[in-house]
């Protein structure tokens, strides 16, 4: 195996790095075919979040791979090499299977234990299958990263205490008061109708806001949304005795909607500034003047920012009336130690243990098939050597013994099967179990010497078992002496 990851994360960078670092547009997709179109890589990957960006490559060279993999992410972010390196983190092999792992189960993220990031590592997959990029490895590291994810939350409370992003957002701004008691009766905006603002806008539905409003630059999309949360919470609604009024905009009028607005969530795709601080001043001085008055009005507006780059201008941290969260902000409300040690924060530890079990187990057996899987082909080779020389010692002896009755032939054919099939059984199946172990890679090579198989033999079994003819032939693992993560 010869997986590598080059990657930043809040983990690892500050937000305003990664803000700038942000991939908008088609820039994933253009990143993944340059690495694959780089020297050192035959498969690509890129999982991008508000708060990480990750290019995972199958590569023959580990030096030249990590120098090229970290020059595009450069290049497709437009922050500086040099002031971008300082940042980036590296894992190879084992160690790269165990980050993405962990990543997939919520270790990593901002949140612990937030499952939304299986939904990302499903479109970085995705991406990669619809633009033929993501070969054999990938595809296997990733599915089994989703698996692995799923296995997480089914099998441990670790989605108990994780929260998404939304939630823990929406905390932060309630402060000491629940969630569901703060939002009740108020007018929430959410700007943006893509995953991370429809789930702002669920939550917001299901906290009891009043009134809901979806400004999307594309009005069907929001329609769509604000249409399905008002069914969605149509029987609900009438048990409470309340409804809740959900319904679109385009985003040209989130300027019209802002001054009605107690709560205000963005997260856009846009490159530039969404709100600015003029334009949050401009509408809390229409708000003072608007006539009627509802729940909320006596406090601060509260905005949420998910986006990366952000949508709402940092200054209005400055502006008094306004209480803005953003992703800076979440992220050292995460690095703040909680200071809980009471039961719920034992049976987290005791949650995050688990799940750390489970990831390492995962890590283990996936390294494990993949080096039975890279001696594969030099097995199925030899077998195939092996018939090809039955069949023609056969053929010879037909041509010594015309006269063989068909019974007689068959026996014949059949006992020499036998033989060789045994003669190869042991040997095969203990070079498995041995290659699947780590250190194991150096077996094929042996058997390969042994029994002097061509290696173009091999590549073809190889190709055909990656699923066509241009695909990668198995390689070895790296160097002794390569690092197996760390900083790049």
């Amino acid at each position: 195996m010869s997986l590598l990851v080059v990657g930043l994360s809040h983990r690892s960078a500050p937000v305003s790095v990664l803000e700038r670092a942000a991939l908008v547009g088609d820039e994933q997709a253009k990143l993944v075919q340059d690495t694959l179109a780089a020297e050192p890589a035959t498969e690509a990957a890129v999982l991008a979040t508000c708060n990480r960006i990750e290019l995972y490559a199958d590569v023959d060279k580990f030096h030249a791979g990590v120098a090229e993999l970290s020059t595009l992410i450069a290049q497709h972010t437009g922050v500086g090499l040099d002031e971008l390196t300082p940042y980036l983190y590296v894992h190879y092999e084992d160690r790269a299977v165990h980050h993405l792992f962990s990543v997939a189960c919520g270790l990593d993220s901002m949140v612990v234990g937030e499952g939304q990031i299986l939904g990302q590592i499903k479109d970085a997959l995705a991406l990669g299958q619809e633009l033929h990029t993501a070969g054999r490895l990938l595809n296997d590291l990733f599915q089994q990263a989703l698996r692995v994810g799923k296995r997480a939350h089914s099998e441990t409370g670790i989605d108990k205490a994780g929260q998404s992003l939304v939630t823990f957002g929406l905390e932060q701004l309630a402060g000491p008061v629940p969630v569901a008691d703060w939002a009740a009766g108020r007018r929430a905006l959410v700007i943006g109708a893509g995953s991370m603002s429809s789930l702002a806008a669920a939550t917001l539905a299901r906290a009891g806001v009043a009134e809901l409003v979806i400004a999307n630059r594309t009005l069907e999309r929001a329609l769509r949304l604000a249409e399905s949360l008002a069914e969605q919470h149509a029987a609900t609604d009438a048990v409470r005795g309340a409804g809740l009024v959900a319904r679109a905009v385009p985003r040209d009028r989130v300027a019209a909607e802002l001054p009605h607005a107690d709560i205000v969530v963005s997260c856009t795709g846009a490159t530039g500034l969404v709100l600015t601080a003029d334009e949050l001043r401009t509408a809390l001085a229409q708000r003072a003047a608007c006539p009627s008055a509802g729940p909320g009005d006596e406090d601060r507006v509260a905005l949420l920012d998910l986006a990366m780059p952000r949508d709402i201008d940092a200054a209005a941290h400055r502006v008094e009336g306004l209480r803005l969260v953003d992703i800076e902000s979440l992220a050292e409300a995460a690095a703040t130690p909680a200071g809980g040690s009471g039961p719920a924060a034992g049976a987290m530890a005791a949650d995050v243990d688990l799940v750390r079990s489970i990831v390492s187990a995962e890590v283990a057996a996936f390294g494990a098939a993949q080096r039975a899987a890279h001696i594969t082909p030099t097995v199925v080779a030899l077998r195939t050597m092996a018939a090809d020389v039955v069949a023609s010692e056969v053929a010879r002896l037909e041509g010594r013994l015309p006269d063989l009755d068909d019974k007689q032939r068959s026996e014949i054919t059949q006992t020499v099967r036998r033989v060789v099939d045994k003669l190869l059984h042991a040997p095969t199946v203990r070079v498995k179990e041995l290659a699947s172990t780590p250190g194991g890679a150096g077996y094929a090579d042996a058997l390969r010497e042994l029994f002097d198989l061509d290696p173009q033999a091999v590549a073809a079994v190889s190709r055909a078992d990656a699923g066509g003819p241009g695909a990668a032939p198995a390689r070895g693992t790296a160097e002794p002496n390569d690092p197996k993560g760390g900083r790049a």
